[in-house]
């Protein structure tokens, strides 16, 4: 026998006794948390019940759904920082926490590369521009007309960096003063947004589009680069009005530093399994996602890329780190 087979063989027959081998092929055995920096009925909060569903289908185990809302996800992510890195607490997130709220803080209570582990990408999202329909208006330019005969007069929700940041671009892109009105979570800025304490916001579509179906809210437009399929007849705010604009955010699963690699690498391929099924991809079209599948390793190249992406939107958009 050569030495490099006998090597194989012999590392091969080390890991199968392996304390961590062993605990990555029983993994789980007793129900996971996930903390979501979103309340419920939020697009993260929708998503990760998806998922967390069929987890539990698959593994047996029950997958628990942890919301911790506000600070813009500051909270959330702290909590899962400091939080046991055995695979039983995960953190189902999105850019809010782990690109853009290193340039929107001075201080961050967490490092989103150092203090985390990716695990699996889940989808990409885009933001809806919606406003009351008591303001009487039925399009992005009608908007921005108003807000320059009124300027500082109408308002803006946000609950998400997100949100928050198509806000302020929309502000400085369009050359408008409008007020940035801050909440826990996007859910709670749309009931304000319904109820006419606010003129508009950016929200995600699971969010808005129920009360936009209803009459409750109009939608003028949407934040990406393209057309949504589930809304082909909204233009996208650059359509609209506003040439140039586009943002887009995503979401993704992270663990604590120092989960075991087996442990992250079998959520991984759970969690694209469960994305790569129809029924899912489906559902997640309906909330105007769209299922991103991935690696580990390719998630951490998006969040180390992103960082310095958002740096440069929000201070583009100039908004100043609180």
């Amino acid at each position: 026998m050569s030495t490099v087979p006998r090597m194989a063989v012999l590392l091969a027959a080390a890991l199968a006794g392996s304390p961590l081998l062993t605990y990555a092929q029983t993994y789980p055995t007793k129900p996971i948390r996930a903390i979501v920096p979103f309340s419920a009925g939020s697009g993260t909060d929708v998503l990760t019940r998806v998922v967390g569903a069929k987890m539990a289908e698959s593994w047996g185990q029950q997958v628990v759904v942890d919301n911790r809302p506000g600070a813009s996800g500051i909270i959330a992510a702290e909590a899962a920082a400091k939080a046991v890195p055995d695979g039983y607490t995960l953190f189902f997130t999105s850019n809010t926490t782990q690109a853009a709220n290193p340039s929107l803080f001075g201080k961050l209570p967490y490092d989103p590369v150092k203090d985390f582990v990716p695990v699996a990408s889940l989808a990409t999202a885009a933001n809806l521009l919606v406003v009351n329909p008591s303001l009487g208006i039925a399009s992005v330019k009608e908007l921005i007309q108003l807000a320059k005969a009124q300027p500082g007069k109408l308002s803006f929700a946000h609950g998400s960096s997100l949100s928050r940041i198509n806000g302020e671009m929309f502000k400085s892109m369009a050359g408008i003063d409008i007020v940035g009105v801050p909440y826990k979570s996007n859910p709670q800025g749309v009931t304000d947004l319904i109820a006419g304490h606010v003129s508009m916001m950016f929200t995600d579509t699971i969010t808005s589009l129920p009360h936009v179906k209803a009459g409750k809210l109009k939608a003028l437009g949407i934040g990406s680069g393209k057309r949504s399929a589930l809304l082909p007849d909204i233009p996208t705010v650059a359509e609209a009005g506003v040439p140039g604009y586009e943002l887009t955010g995503w979401l993704a699963v992270f663990a604590p530093a120092g989960t075991p690699d087996a442990v992250v690498a079998k959520l991984n391929g759970e969690i694209n399994r469960i994305l790569a099924l129809p029924e899912i991809q489906g559902r997640l079209a309906q909330q105007g996602l769209e299922a991103q599948t991935g690696t580990p390793a390719q998630l951490g190249a998006l969040v180390r890329s992103d960082i310095p992406k958002w740096a440069k939107v929000i201070k583009e958009a100039g908004i100043k780190p609180e």
